[in-house]
């Protein structure tokens, strides 16, 4: 499947040519019919000779219909560039021309039209459109001339679409949906539906969809999908499609919204971009009609020289990276330029030099983006940001770039995180001997992180520890202040009676608060159990030497008697042997080592 927009002045039997192809109308209007003249898009659909099946859409060529012209040729892949033989390229045709190379549309085909009005200047005016063609996309485009009155070169003409469409590059029918609404109606029974060229990836009935509009913004459910005039269950591209919606009115949706795949996009009122054709960006008006798929929106201009600017666009639309946009003049009926769209998030210029400091990042930008300036500037990015974007990001990654947890981040970034966060150890040690380190979410706030599972990223580059939900560096020796002393008696006298957990008296007494006994327990001096009993984390493999010259089972008060100690101490000791696995209980009232 593949669109074909058609191209080329006014009068110069576009529509007549599409009609003798397809034998359908594609003037829908009455006022079309009855002037003779296309107004609006058209739209048809044939098989070719292989098999292959196209649509086609209609724009008109007049020029006061410019805007529709590039709202159905905005969205299509090929193009099929029209000249009549007896009038030759036209100031249309070359509108069109310009606005054919600024959406860079590389794939098409040029016919001569009405060559039985002057077979004469057939070859002269193929040689012409290829000389007014030679610099877009379209200028070794294949070339042949046709009469849709008498049908002259139709079969040609059929053969040589399929050649085209043989060509063209395949569609990516699993990449996001971006489909831009040309026309919007209610069917009654059925709703609202919408019309598009699906240019990329698939719709299926039941789909929830994201719509971007004018009005409003909202999610939308596919009711029913058809195209060239059949219900289908799914829709792959380059299709015209016609989408029954659930969830919105005729009134809420209209040509230039867009539906997406829902949270794939970024959309954005601010643009940088690169001019790719026409005249220079320092020479467009302040304000200047941004065209993109179906979208005609008004944007404020901010030149960088003549060949960036950036765009600040009257409405949020749906951009990536590479994007092309055409740029005309508000109220002009011709083409100002062509524009590559280069970044979709840019930053904020507010300082003195900013501007010109911008304009040497866009000089040297990649036409596609570049990860690496991305992370570069913010210091981390989601990859999945990226995406959005629609920057490739490379595997491996380029030199500066690391990824964790979804997110990329620079070399330069890890640096500061690490020595800030030494930074803070040293500062929270030097205030407090006490600290067992930094809580997790402390050391996430003062980094400012982007995210908090970054924290373990930083914590293995700085060469530091992570315990019981804190950051200490353990390879700094820490002391204990002024609770050394106490602490140094405590552990000589459980030297000597290791289970012999002291009392609250005896604690007291050596100046030792719950938060001194925390700290010497963090520092792996002594070992807290539930109650407060406090022993030597020796202790448990001692009292497992004792335990298992018991007859095994073992009751807890066997267990006492054996260690010399209380039922306060024996009770949270044994309990901490089996979470260990150590020790388990054979009975309610029995336990056993395990071996």
């Amino acid at each position: 499947m593949q669109v074909i927009a058609t191209a080329g002045h006014v009068d110069h039997g576009k529509s007549t040519l599409i009609r003798a192809l397809t034998g359908i109308e594609p003037d829908r209007l009455a006022e079309e019919r009855r002037r003779g003249l296309t107004i609006d898009l058209g739209f048809a659909w044939t098989a070719l000779p292989s098999g292959a099946e196209i649509s086609f859409v209609d724009v008109p060529g007049h020029e006061r219909f410019l805007g529709n012209m590039l709202a159905g040729l905005g969205p299509a892949p090929i193009v099929c560039f029209v000249v009549a033989a007896d009038e030759g390229w036209q100031a249309q045709s070359s509108d069109h021309r310009d606005a054919l190379a600024a959406l860079g549309i590389d794939q098409g085909l040029i016919v001569v039209t009405r060559r039985d009005l002057a077979p004469e200047r057939v070859a002269d005016v193929i040689a012409q459109a290829r000389a007014e063609l030679s610099g877009t996309g379209l200028a070794h485009a294949p070339a042949l001339a046709v009469s849709a009155v008498t049908g002259q070169g139709l079969s040609e003409l059929r053969n040589q679409l399929d050649a085209v469409v043989a060509a063209a590059r395949a569609p990516e029918a699993d990449h996001r949906v971006r489909l831009w609404v040309d026309r919007a109606f209610s069917i009654s029974g059925a709703g609202t539906v919408v019309t598009g060229t699906l240019a990329a990836g698939t719709l299926r009935r039941g789909d929830q969809l994201a719509l971007c509009g004018a009005g409003l913004s909202r999610d939308v459910v596919v009711r029913g999908v058809q195209s060239r005039g059949g219900a289908l269950e799914q829709l792959g591209p380059v299709s015209r499609a016609a989408v029954n919606l659930r969830g919105v009115s005729t009134e809420e949706i209209g040509r230039g919204d867009a539906l997406l795949t829902p949270g794939a996009w970024e959309i954005t009122a601010q643009l940088d971009v690169r001019r790719t054709t026409g005249r220079a960006l320092d020479d467009a008006a302040p304000e200047i009609m941004v065209h993109m798929g179906t979208a005609a929106v008004p944007a404020r201009v901010r030149p960088f020289g003549a060949d960036h600017a950036r765009l600040t666009l009257a409405r949020p639309l749906p951009v990536r990276v590479g994007d092309p946009i055409v740029l005309r003049g508000s109220g002009s009926r011709s083409v100002h330029g062509g524009a590559l769209v280069l970044d979709v998030d840019p930053p904020v210029l507010g300082r003195r030099g900013d501007g010109a400091r911008r304009r040497a990042t866009l000089e040297s930008m990649p036409a596609g983006g570049d990860a690496g300036v991305e992370v570069q500037r913010r210091g981390a990015l989601r990859e999945a940001s990226l995406e959005r974007f629609g920057i490739i990001v490379r595997s491996p990654l380029p030199e500066g770039l690391h990824r964790a947890q979804g997110w990329l981040f620079s070399t330069d970034a890890l640096g500061r995180w690490t020595t800030e966060l030494h930074a803070l150890l040293d500062r929270d040690r030097a205030s407090d001997p006490l600290s067992s380190g930094i809580p997790r979410k402390a050391a996430v706030d003062a980094l400012a992180l982007p995210d908090a599972t970054l924290l373990d990223t930083v914590i293995a580059a700085a060469g530091l520890e992570r315990r019981d939900g804190r950051v200490l560096d353990g390879s700094v020796a820490r002391g204990l202040g002024a609770a050394e002393a106490g602490i140094s008696s405590l552990e000589q006298r459980l030297l000597i009676a290791p289970f012999a957990a002291p009392e609250a008296e005896e604690l007291a007494a050596l100046h030792l608060g719950p938060r001194e006994l925390a700290a010497a327990a963090a520092q792996g001096r002594l070992l807290r159990l539930p109650g407060e009993v406090v022993l030597l984390p020796s202790s448990p493999a001692l009292a497992m030497r004792e335990l298992a010259a018991l007859p095994q089972p073992f009751t807890a008060s066997t267990a006492r008697r054996a260690l010399g100690t209380t039922r306060r101490t024996v009770i949270p000791l044994l309990e901490h042997l089996d979470s260990r696995g150590w020790t388990r209980r054979v009975t309610a009232g029995l336990r056993e080592i395990v071996r």
